[in-house]
């Protein structure tokens, strides 16, 4: 057990060393937007933006096709929930709002259907080794991207459960730096829902 937990650490450790600095830009970038968003500081927006252009050219370059596309959609949707924040503030409405059953049924329902067409999708299409897993994946990001973008409280939700799902892909793809990334959103994922739960409370 030890020497398997020694091999682990080295081989996070070798990766580490050999992180582009592209990598490191997108890490660093993309931890201090979703600290920022965590807090509901309106430059998470146009921080995510760099963010998001480094890792279309990373996850391009690893086969990680889906995530990549993924990426371009964040693109899109960092430019539209820096604009619905603006004008959200400007307006005074209620800041966070939470999903009701029926909205919960049909987030699922999104990201099934999602998940196995863009699974097929990638499986046929691309040569990477892991279609359904990045599917999914992105899937789950597509959805919880929109519902940040409306400041829906169960956004976290979806980022920790994909989170979870993203370290050891990251760590199979040699992406170790990137994986610690993710490991840190996690917890950043948890105190952003705990945060924003604290404040939808204080309005509902």
């Amino acid at each position: 057990m030890i020497f398997c937990q020694a091999t682990f650490w080295q081989l996070i450790w070798t990766q580490l060393v050999q992180t582009s600095g592209l990598e490191w830009f997108g890490t660093i970038t993309g931890f201090i937007c979703v600290y920022l968003a965590a807090r509901q500081h309106i430059l998470n927006w146009p921080v995510a933006i760099l963010s998001v252009l480094a890792y279309v050219v990373i996850f391009y370059r690893y086969k990680l096709y889906g995530d990549a596309l993924l990426q371009l959609y964040f693109l899109g949707t960092c430019v539209y929930g820096w604009y619905y924040w603006v004008r959200r503030k400007q307006q005074h409405q209620k800041p966070i709002v939470s999903l009701g059953k029926t909205e919960y049924l049909m987030v699922v329902t999104a990201i099934v259907i999602l998940s196995f067409g863009l699974g097929a999708f990638l499986d046929k299409f691309t040569d990477t080794d892991v279609p359904y897993i990045d599917g999914t994946c992105t899937a789950i990001s597509f959805v919880a991207q929109l519902l940040m973008t409306r400041k829906v409280l169960q956004n976290w939700i979806l980022w920790i459960v994909v989170d979870i799902c993203y370290i050891p892909l990251f760590l199979y793809k040699n992406l170790a730096l990137t994986a610690v990334l993710y490991t840190l959103y996690l917890g950043l994922a948890t105190i952003g829902y705990l945060d924003w739960r604290r404040s939808w409370k204080q309005t509902a």
